[in-house]
């Protein structure tokens, strides 16, 4: 092989080198700035669910808020500082070693081997061999050739070999020049390192292309307009819908606890926004209702909710992004409580919320309905106790009162109740079929169960998906012991359902059950 045809290839391997280093920068990189700009992000679902070496010492970090805080720094600050200094090629064997050594824990904590039943997501099969295997070894190859060609590193070494050179007794004209070619050296491998420029402002341009732009200029114009900002968002489509306006607002809702949970007695359900609305044989409403809250919509009735004192949304973790968003883009506060409804797996669906941000979470009631009949309630107490284990209340769903008493009867103990409540005196429920007419088969029972359990009580489906009024629906709910209602809200029907809520909650009538919240 000539001398030419090796330095070519010299050159390409080189070049491979540095891209697989700067694409593995850009991924560690990515992954550290999403946990450190998504409120409430945590690993302990990760860490709980730990079943090969050190099992215990990772259950342990994930069971003490104070430690995990730690850790969750060290881990998200770890991946942003490894990621820079691959993506520059600054102190590269050290930063390929450091990736090295946390994917070891990743892969230690949750490895793909048989039998130990993984229950984490992934977006492939896996056995032994995962991502984070490759992209150890992949590092491995970047510690033992750092390449440092195009990289911080090449440009650090230029520098102390000048300073070096300056600092040695010059006493021949040849040594000057020495001096002079070395400074000429560092300035281009200064020049040459400039391309990395482009790369961070590639990756910077993705960031917010994915994230979403934000108009600062917007953002202060309307942050002058004080709290009138968010009724001129909206004050267009409630006039001329002839709805009410927040000026029309009686009042500030009243709030409950659940474990150290502040929540309003009246909040948000997900199913209008996520499209998941009941609409019986009206095939084209979930379709219509998805086209209607975009993002931006579902932000303007979010902020009308929280100005009417609406602090929480109950919905499907697949809503995470969309908040996740609420809460970055626009500074929103409002609180998430998830379902945990992820393809029928509640286990499943607790790890995505608490990844998610959820500040609660539940067994989705058709998810426990069906647990409770296939005789699985381990899964119910299972999804109560990953839960806990990341800090949140836990609580238990149910369209039908059977899975309620199933698992009081079998000492399952939640933090809250999710339970339909709503009467049937309407025309679809006394039809023979029965499917989506009907969430509370027996209202007059469960209401008598319901009052002996002392756990706070989400009503749900008060208002029979659409079948009963909402001045109907919530005096029923507040007067049989639900201690909250849950409801989907379009945003012109917010300032009116609070105003609704204000007047039941004010003339509560032979109420029997105390308030557990």
């Amino acid at each position: 092989m000539s001398a030419k045809k090796s330095a070519y290839l010299s050159t390409l391997q080189s070049f491979v080198l540095v891209v697989l280093r700067i694409v593995i920068g850009w991924h560690f990189l990515y992954e550290g700035i999403v946990k450190l700009t998504s409120p409430g992000w945590t690993s302990a679902a990760f860490l709980s669910e730990a079943k090969w070496l050190f099992a215990d010492k990772f259950h342990w970090i994930a069971a003490n808020p104070d430690v995990l805080k730690i850790v969750d720094l060290m881990n998200i600050w770890g991946l942003i500082l490894i990621g820079l200094g691959l993506v520059f090629g600054m102190f590269t064997r050290l930063a390929s070693i450091a990736g090295i050594l946390l994917l070891v824990l990743y892969y230690i904590a949750n490895p793909p081997l048989a039998g130990l039943g993984n229950g984490l997501a992934t977006e492939g099969n896996y056995l032994v061999i995962d991502k984070n295997f490759v992209e150890m070894i992949a590092l491995l190859v970047l510690a033992v050739f750092p390449a440092p060609v195009i990289s911080l590193d090449r440009y650090l070494a230029a520098l102390r070999y000048k300073r070096k050179t300056v600092a040695a007794d010059v006493k021949q004209p040849q040594d000057e020049l020495a001096s002079t070619g070395a400074s000429l050296v560092a300035r281009r491998e200064l020049l040459k390192n400039l391309v990395m420029l482009p790369v961070l402002g590639g990756f910077i341009f993705a960031w917010f292309k994915k994230r979403g732009w934000e108009s600062y200029e917007e953002k202060n114009l309307l942050s002058m307009q004080g709290d009138a900002s968010i009724d001129a968002q909206t004050s267009a489509t409630l006039k001329t819908l002839q709805f009410s306006s927040l000026k029309d607002l009686k009042g500030q809702l009243p709030y409950g606890q659940i474990g150290n949970l502040k929540i309003s007695r009246l909040f948000l359900g997900g199913n209008l926004i996520g499209g998941w609305a009941h609409a019986r044989d009206l095939i084209y409403v979930s379709k219509l209702v998805q086209s209607y809250h975009t993002d931006q919509k579902v932000f303007d009735t979010f902020h009308i909710a929280e100005q009417c004192g609406i602090n929480t949304i109950l919905t499907n973790p697949q809503l995470c992004r969309v908040i996740n968003k609420y809460w970055r883009q626009e500074k929103g506060k409002i609180q998430f409580i998830s379902d945990c409804g992820y393809k029928g797996d509640a286990i499943e669906g607790v790890k995505i919320s608490v990844d998610g941000g959820a500040h609660a979470c539940y067994v989705q009631g058709g998810i426990a309905d069906q647990l409770v009949l296939e005789g699985k309630l381990d899964i119910i107490a299972k999804a109560l106790e990953l839960t806990r284990q990341n800090g949140l209340p836990a609580g238990i769903g149910a369209h039908q009162l059977e899975t309620v008493k199933a698992c009081v009867d079998n000492g399952l103990k939640p933090d809250f109740w999710v339970k339909t409540l709503h009467h049937t005196n309407y025309w679809s429920a006394n039809k023979e079929n029965q499917f989506d007419n009907i969430w509370c088969v027996n209202p007059e029972e469960t209401i008598a169960y319901m009052n002996n359990l002392p756990e706070p009580w989400i009503a749900f489906k008060t208002l029979a998906a659409g079948a009963i009024l909402p001045a109907e629906g919530f005096q029923y709910a507040f007067n049989n012991g639900a201690d909250f209602v849950c409801v989907g809200m379009y945003d012109f029907q917010i300032v009116d359902d609070v105003n609704i809520a204000l007047d039941a909650l004010a003339n509560i009538q032979n109420r029997q059950r105390p308030w557990y919240s």
